[in-house]
């Protein structure tokens, strides 16, 4: 399968507007980090929770926090936000509100399509050089941003112009009900009611995925997860 057939990079309207639908049209997106020398390494997106900004408790921009932490949030949509969390890994989020308003999608997951070998290396336990099977590559937002070489520098990256970072279009925005499953955030205790909102969002096929054995699912059954299951 040649996954690097062209397709439509996204530009800054495609991230605007209300942080569920986004979290929910990122879904079978390819996101594409080529490597120094330009080799494509990339995935579908499989796994997203939204931020609702000041009132969403969960948010790093709750109450209207503004540190230079959590400054690329306040930003134009589109927008890479990029932060360091226990000490060990990094997560990236995608900025969607106006500038000034707090509006973010946490990337979760991704299922490897192209560069899956660069993956591996760089997911290698250094001490035993020993990886994850390749369903475990990505499945994480930490893992995710290991594997794809993402860290602070890359904290502020405009998604719609970047050549580190991008998205391609490969699935429908909106998806069937049926296609998605719709929970709790992970690791969101401390947020009060916030904590129960279902504001996180996983392709049904990669649910399934996640307890079976063996390689990961085509992509096109990530893209087009069959009814019913």
């Amino acid at each position: 399968m040649d996954h690097g057939v062209s397709a439509r990079r996204w530009q800054t309207p495609d991230f605007q507007g209300d942080p569920v639908a986004l979290a929910v049209a990122l879904l079978g997106q390819r996101l594409v980090r080529p490597t120094r020398s330009g080799a494509r390494v990339s995935g579908l997106i499989v796994e997203t929770e939204a931020y609702l900004g000041a009132a969403d408790l969960a948010s790093h921009a709750r109450r209207g926090l503004r540190t230079p932490r959590n400054e690329a949030m306040y930003a134009g949509a589109g927008t890479l936000y990029v932060y360091f969390t226990y000490g060990m890994h990094h997560c990236m989020n995608v900025v969607c509100g106006e500038v000034g308003h707090p509006l973010a999608v946490l990337l979760r997951a991704i299922a490897p399509e192209e560069g899956v070998a660069v993956m591996r290396r760089r997911r290698k336990n250094p001490r035993t050089g020993i990886g994850p099977p390749d369903l475990r590559l990505c499945d994480g937002p930490g893992k995710l941003c290991q594997a794809l070489a993402v860290d602070r520098k890359l904290n502020g990256i405009d998604l719609a112009s970047s050549s580190d970072m991008w998205i391609e279009e490969r699935a429908p925005r909106e998806k069937p009900e049926g296609e998605i499953e719709r929970t709790p955030r992970i690791g969101v205790a401390y947020a009060g009611e916030w904590a129960a909102a279902p504001l996180r969002f996983v392709l049904r096929a990669r649910s399934r995925a996640r307890h079976a054995v063996g390689p990961l699912p085509p992509a096109a059954l990530l893209r087009n997860p069959r009814p019913g299951r």
